[in-house]
């Protein structure tokens, strides 16, 4: 790209600064409460957000429309409407408590993209497509991606039962009140057709603080991992006395210690031979109505995910937990139900486009760094369905699922600066 060319669509963007900023001020309006903002998968606050953003692509005049999962799409129409379109998004929704920056900045920054590319008169020759997609984080539904799993056409099986969290009332119903039609996702073909898709890109904030630690404001994603989880497990034994000798004891809470210990000594052997990963018990608790300073515990539960970059690895682990399970069974002498299982594939990261922006970044003298991310991402969704996908990071100082994500405006139009460099060239703008 002529320098001229890319001075020009710098300062393009630069001009948007102001539009995002204002459009991420509003949507602090949407479910904030405190600390922090709840925007729960399906919720009105949800939808509310949605309606800002949609206000805010009319403003721009594109294409709106949402559809069966009540995703929505804003589309700046290409030259050629019959070439498969460019995806740009991420969510709006968010853990209770979080931040807003987590996925909400993904959907200012294509719609800040789209204006700049609008405000140098160029048309794409494809469509460009800003989507905001619904019900990302799992804890509402302990499933991930539901939004865009569900436009995808890959919702697991008896998805649209699955009750939330906080309201038992199932998918569908959420769905239904929320303006999609689950009935539409029950039988009809998926609102996208992966085949038809040219790429998906996502712009998200960082969720460690590796950007700050290198002083860099966006990273170039490499890969997302994929995960499995065990939302519910339950270890059984039996309550006894605090005088019990061990010998008689078939304790549970000792059990989910030597649960979290293995993992923990399986996660750092892998550290140490420099495979990435990570594994969390988010819930780690004995009955709160039964246990007491001189009871043994005679129920423990907690929720499990492991993730991982590489496909076989997550299976080796997994291979690996089931038998120390196997284990921990016979020598505590408790029973532990795993119950349900859930999956995430691994996201790989288009080359191509990771080398497309690479080179923009290059040519907009931004630097970056290549980052893995930690944590699971819309995008994954999409690369798993067989759309060519990548990621850009936005530093971020205080991590995400927070109040006090810090996401700077500046490190944002900067990751928008890159983005809409791509897209200029990819579409062949004129």
């Amino acid at each position: 790209m002529e320098q001229a060319s890319v001075i020009a669509l710098r300062q393009a963007v630069r001009q948007q600064r102001g539009r995002a900023e204002h459009l991420l001020t509003e949507l602090a309006c949407c479910g904030r409460n405190d600390p922090g903002f709840t925007r729960p998968s399906y919720s009105p606050e949800e939808t509310e957000a949605h309606a800002l953003v949609m206000r805010s692509a009319d403003d721009l005049g594109l294409s709106i429309r949402q559809d069966a999962a009540a995703n929505t799409y804003m589309t700046l129409p290409g030259r050629n409407r019959t070439l498969p379109p460019i995806l740009i998004g991420s969510h709006l929704d968010t853990v209770s408590h979080g931040g807003n920056f987590d996925g909400a900045a993904g959907v200012v920054a294509g719609l800040a993209a789209v204006a700049a590319i609008q405000s140098l008169g160029l048309t794409p020759d494809r469509d460009i497509t800003v989507m905001a997609v619904r019900a990302e984080e799992s804890v509402w539904f302990q499933v991930s991606y539901l939004g865009s799993r569900a436009a995808l056409g890959t919702l697991p099986e008896g998805a649209l039962a699955i009750t939330r969290v906080d309201t038992r009332r199932d998918l569908a119903n959420h769905i239904a009140a929320s303006g999609g039609d689950p009935e539409a996702l029950r039988g009809g073909a998926p609102p996208l057709d992966p085949s038809a898709i040219h790429a998906f890109l996502e712009v998200h904030i960082e969720q460690a603080p590796s950007l700050v630690e290198a002083g860099i404001a966006v990273g170039i994603c490499t890969g997302i991992p994929g995960n499995f989880r065990y939302p519910d497990a339950q270890i059984l034994g039996r309550y006894d006395h605090v005088g019990t000798p061990r010998r008689f004891r078939r304790d549970a809470a000792m059990a989910g210690a030597e649960i979290a210990l293995a993992l923990d000594r399986i996660w750092q052997a892998n550290e140490e031979a420099g495979r990435p990963m990570a594994v969390t018990f988010g819930r780690f608790h004995t009955d709160g109505a039964a246990h007491g300073l001189t009871t043994v515990p005679g129920e423990f539960r907690f929720s499990l995910d492991v993730r991982a970059y590489e496909a076989n690895m997550l299976a080796k682990i997994e291979e690996q937990f089931l038998s120390q399970v196997a284990t921990i069974v016979a020598r505590r002498n408790v029973e532990i139900v795993l119950g349900p299982r859930a999956e995430v594939a691994v996201g790989e990261v288009s080359s191509p486009i990771r080398g497309g922006l690479e080179a923009a970044a290059t040519a907009l003298g931004i630097a970056t760094i290549p980052l893995g991310s930690p944590a699971s991402h819309d995008a994954a969704a999409f690369a798993k369905a067989g759309v060519p996908m990548a990621m850009l990071f936005v530093r971020n100082a205080n991590g995400s699922h927070n109040p006090d994500e810090a996401m700077e405006i500046d490190d944002l139009m900067d990751a928008v600066a890159i983005l809409t460099t791509w897209l200029v060239a990819e579409t062949r703008c004129d």
